[in-house]
């Protein structure tokens, strides 16, 4: 009778598991990571769509940055943010940040927005999609980085009304 039961038991146990393990997963919330790399294999329709969900979740507007890991501009805007934590703490206050590399993968969804003339380029989203501007990242610039005080009337200009 005991080797009878344990299977039936285990069975029991299994199936009785499987409607909580459905539920954990159409119930749970994941956390947004920012895509922080121009990487030309991402899923450039994803990110987009999960950095829009988390600007909807937060109440911020999405700053798309468009660009390519050789660009020189680009990594000088990394170090940009590094070096002025108020502008980045700023940023990450108002918006969702995420990066989507010009490459083949991404131009069906970078081809909804404007021409781009150059690295890395800029796109303001509401958090419904709707594009609110389109920023030429070259009038930002200062000498061989980017001008602080433009960098910060322009994110700004274009941060969320607080209600």
């Amino acid at each position: 009778m005991r080797c009878f039961l344990w299977p039936i038991l285990c069975l029991a146990i299994i199936f009785s598991a499987m409607p909580l393990q459905g539920q954990e997963k159409s119930g749970r919330t994941t956390r947004y990571v920012e895509v922080t790399k121009y990487d030309p294999n991402r899923n450039a329709e994803g990110d987009l769509a999960d950095a829009l969900a988390e600007a909807k979740r937060a109440g911020k507007r999405l700053l798309l940055a468009v660009g390519v890991d050789w660009c020189e501009w680009c990594h000088a805007l990394d170090n940009f943010y590094a070096q002025n934590p108020e502008i980045l703490a700023f940023r990450k206050r108002n918006y969702v940040h995420v990066k989507i590399a010009f490459a083949p993968q991404s131009i069906q969804v970078l081809s909804r927005f404007p021409p781009i003339p150059g690295y890395p380029h800029f796109f303001i989203l509401e958090s419904s999609g709707k594009l609110l501007h389109s920023q030429d990242t070259t009038e930002l610039e200062l000498g061989k980085s980017y001008d602080t005080a433009k960098f910060s009337t322009f994110l700004k200009k274009w941060a969320p009304q607080k209600k």
